[in-house]
């Protein structure tokens, strides 16, 4: 047995409903605009709550019930989530190229205390650079280095995922693996 709808969905208007149907037809649109496009029509179609639900890909009714209440106060809107929580982002990329560049760099011996580069070392020395950054945090380090592509490896200091050096004849050379990204998506794609 369905539940009443403690607040009803409102009219769409027009331009209201070609945009729900666009968005829940768009590949290109992300999952969350994408069910809640669908739910909407749903509802609007004189589906129940869990009927939209499941149809949207959702267990429960509350969920529906909650688009419904943001829909009707916010209009199209409520396809869009909401502002987070939390501090904002502190560095923007001129910061992130200066944490990359730093990293780039390999360390001196004598002026950095290090042949190789380990977070805290890193932190020490953007910190301690004119123009550095006084206040960076291992974490954002860490996070900077891992949105670029490095992957930190035992042997070595941080390096570029699918970037290897081979020794030979000529010297040392710089190798790419072209299939890098493809390797990487396989990899956390769930089995």
């Amino acid at each position: 047995m369905s539940r009443p709808v403690a607040q009803p969905l409102r009219l769409f208007t027009e331009r209201e409903r070609q945009e729900l149907q666009r968005v829940s037809r768009a590949p290109s649109e992300t999952v969350i605009r994408h069910q809640r496009a669908i739910a909407l029509l749903a509802v609007a179609d004189g589906r129940s709550l869990t009927e939209a639900a499941k149809e949207a890909g959702w267990k429960v009714h509350d969920t529906v019930t909650r688009l419904i209440r943001r829909f009707n106060e916010r209009g199209l809107a409520a396809l869009d989530d909401l502002p987070r929580s939390g501090h904002p982002r502190s560095y923007g990329s001129r910061e992130r190229a200066r944490i990359e560049q730093e990293l780039r760099r390999s360390p001196l011996l004598k002026e950095d205390g290090t042949a190789t580069w380990s977070l805290t070392m890193l932190q020490r020395s953007l910190r301690e650079a004119p123009d550095g950054l006084p206040q960076v945090s291992t974490f954002t380090i860490l996070h900077t280095i891992h949105e670029a592509g490095y992957t930190w490896q035992q042997n070595r200091t941080w390096c570029k995922t699918g970037t290897t050096l081979h020794k030979g004849k000529d010297g040392v050379e710089e190798r790419h693996d072209p299939y890098t990204q493809e390797k990487k998506r396989s990899l956390s794609e769930p089995m």
